[in-house]
């Protein structure tokens, strides 16, 4: 299904929506992190929602319209690593709607325990995301649950406004670099840059060892692949969307691959250099453009798409102290 990225009157009421429930996020360029990138680089602090994520922001989009179009809804299900899933339970429980989340076993378990804090019901299921958002179509239909999707117009439009923020702020951005799991914050992004009619190059983030995206960007079609990263499970995909493959197809320069030690560094760096917790996948951008080092221009972007990691695994990551310096 073709995604029909929303215009500049879309995002900005979106974003007037979400205000209702959050501020905006801050963009702050760090000397530390300019010094190690050779660059200036802004990074936009999703970190810094309620919910620890930009996903938040389409989630009160969606459930929104959920309420206004589709009224006899009292049920939700979705599939999720965890953030799209506190997104959809915050939405939900501000809309008095019941919201079941389907996860992979094996999942986070600070972001499982979030997620029925906020007061969402969890079920367990299968190895990975697509098992699990196979089952979650699979309950929608037995049970007559309203299925919502982890990428559509109503989610981007929501997630673009951290763009509209970001270009907004600083116009002067020759390159940013956006993780990319499913879809929609790059999407989101490429529709902000387009609505406020920049040049802003816009280059996607895939982990090595999750590459579907990748791999389908260059045959211009969807190509499947297993997911073996053990860090980045916020961009663990191994079926992407295409929808989401057209619009980037569309709309970015090009997509880099970064690997689990590039992404623990990022994360060890945004902690010595800004003090920020990043999860790997809200790491990914930064270790981008460390690796492009030079390419994107001399004033760089990247969204700190989310801070939520498991204590143990941030632990073992900052244990490895010879890499910061």
């Amino acid at each position: 299904m073709s995604i029909l990225l929303p215009g500049l009157d879309k995002i900005e009421a979106a974003a007037q929506l979400i205000y209702r429930t959050m501020p905006a996020t801050p963009q702050y360029t760090w000397p530390l992190v300019n010094a190690r990138a050779g660059a200036e680089v802004w990074v936009k602090h999703e970190n810094h929602t309620q919910v620890g994520a930009f996903k938040v922001r389409g989630g009160l989009v969606y459930l929104d319209w959920v309420r206004r179009e589709l009224p006899e809804v009292t049920t939700v299900v979705s599939a999720t690593r965890g953030n799209h899933g506190q997104s959809i339970a915050l939405a939900a429980a501000k809309q008095g709607i019941r919201a079941v989340l389907v996860v992979p076993f094996g999942n986070s378990v600070e972001k499982n325990r979030a997620m029925q804090a906020l007061g969402a019901e969890l079920i367990e299921f299968g190895k990975d995301f697509q098992a699990a958002s196979e089952h979650a179509e699979h309950l929608a239909e037995e049970h007559g649950w309203h299925r919502v999707p982890n990428i559509d117009l109503r989610i981007v439009t929501g997630v673009a406004t951290y763009g509209l923020e970001l270009f907004s702020a600083c116009r002067e951005l020759e390159t940013v670099y956006v993780p990319i799991g499913m879809g929609s914050g790059i999407c989101g992004t490429i529709a902000a840059r387009n609505a406020l009619g920049l040049s802003t190059k816009v280059v996607g983030v895939v982990s090595s060892l999750a590459p579907a995206y990748a791999l389908s960007f260059a045959a211009g079609e969807v190509r499947e692949h297993e997911t073996r990263t053990a860090i980045a499970d916020g961009m663990a995909c191994r079926k992407p969307d295409w929808g989401a493959l057209e619009v980037m197809r569309a709309g970015l320069d090009r997509i880099i691959t970064v690997d689990d030690d590039e992404v623990k560094a990022a994360m060890r760096f945004y902690f010595a250099d800004t003090h920020n917790v990043a999860e790997g996948s809200g790491a990914a951008g930064l270790a981008a453009i460390l690796k492009d080092r030079g390419a994107g221009g001399a004033c760089v972007g990247t969204v700190l798409t989310g801070g939520n990691v498991n204590s143990e695994v941030f632990s073992e990551v900052l244990g490895n102290a010879m890499c910061i310096a």
